[in-house]
């Protein structure tokens, strides 16, 4: 992999496709064929945050990373203020559209909350993996919610997607970050749509991870950076206690975007929680 990502590096490796279905147009990235791995990423990111997945990975899967609603080239949902259950249901088009049932799904950060949301009505989903959660703030009463909600909505408006990129890609990663995984989580984050990732807001302000987590019993994987500071392990723990059949794990020395500054040590872990769930 190039030591400097870009959008050539990026889409010159696993190129954006399209699908249309029930009137959408989704976005994603995909590799390998076998069991379908599928891949939500966080509000600050889209589709090409995944490229260690989507190389390693495709060994043993179709590895397929979306792009949410309002990201990439993904149709933004219609409500302007939506929940977790909204997404999810983007996503069963997305997937219905492909043809595919996931044997695994992975939603990192904010993607935790639609892939939450969509396991805790899929009781056959046979792997549920959530990276460095976050648990949404629906629970909380409006003052909180808006304390959380109105610093993302200004950042965006203000700073746009290249000015919330250069002010805000360095809270994701350790200071020990590679340049390659600093220019990654910036080129993606440059890409976003400030519309998407205002919905995207609104949605992390008005969804509960943990709310969800009783519905789903299958085996579940949380993971966290040991340098996270976006959702730090005290407030990972929880979500993994949340769930009936959970494994808590700590990814040593990486930051939030934790996938992306050592994509080796998060594929391991991945590979070796399936592999021990399921032979």
């Amino acid at each position: 992999m190039d030591s400097v990502p870009t959008e050539h590096t990026v889409d010159s490796r696993f190129p954006l496709r399209t699908v249309e279905a029930d009137g959408r147009h989704f976005s994603f990235r995909e590799s390998g064929s076998g069991p379908a791995m599928v891949l939500l990423h966080g509000i600050g990111s889209g589709s090409g945050s995944w490229l260690s997945q989507l190389d390693e990975l495709s060994s043993t899967y179709r590895v397929i990373a979306w792009d949410a609603p309002g990201y990439g080239a993904t149709t933004p949902v219609d409500n302007p203020s939506p929940v977790a259950a909204e997404y999810a249901a983007v996503l069963e088009f997305l997937l219905a559209a492909l043809k595919i049932e996931p044997a695994v799904l992975i939603g990192h950060s904010f993607g935790a909350l639609t892939a939450g949301s969509y396991a805790s009505t899929h009781s056959e989903l046979p792997t549920l993996i959530v990276a460095d959660p976050a648990n949404g703030y629906g629970k909380a009463g409006p003052e909180t919610r808006a304390q959380k909600l109105n610093p993302r909505l200004k950042a965006i408006r203000e700073l746009g997607p290249r000015g919330l990129a250069e002010k805000r890609s360095s809270a994701l990663l350790s200071s020990n970050a590679s340049d390659e995984a600093w220019n990654l989580v910036r080129w993606n984050m440059s890409q976003l749509n400030p519309d998407g990732y205002e919905q995207a807001a609104q949605l992390l302000a008005n969804s509960h991870l943990t709310g969800d987590a009783p519905a789903y019993h299958g085996p579940v994987l949380v993971m966290c950076g040991s340098e996270d500071t976006v959702t730090p392990e005290a407030v990972c723990r929880p979500v993994a206690d949340a769930y009936p059949n959970a494994k808590y794990q700590t990814l040593p020395g990486v930051g939030h975007a934790s996938y992306v500054e050592n994509g080796p040590q998060f594929n391991a872990a991945v590979l070796e929680f399936i592999t021990g769930q399921h032979g």
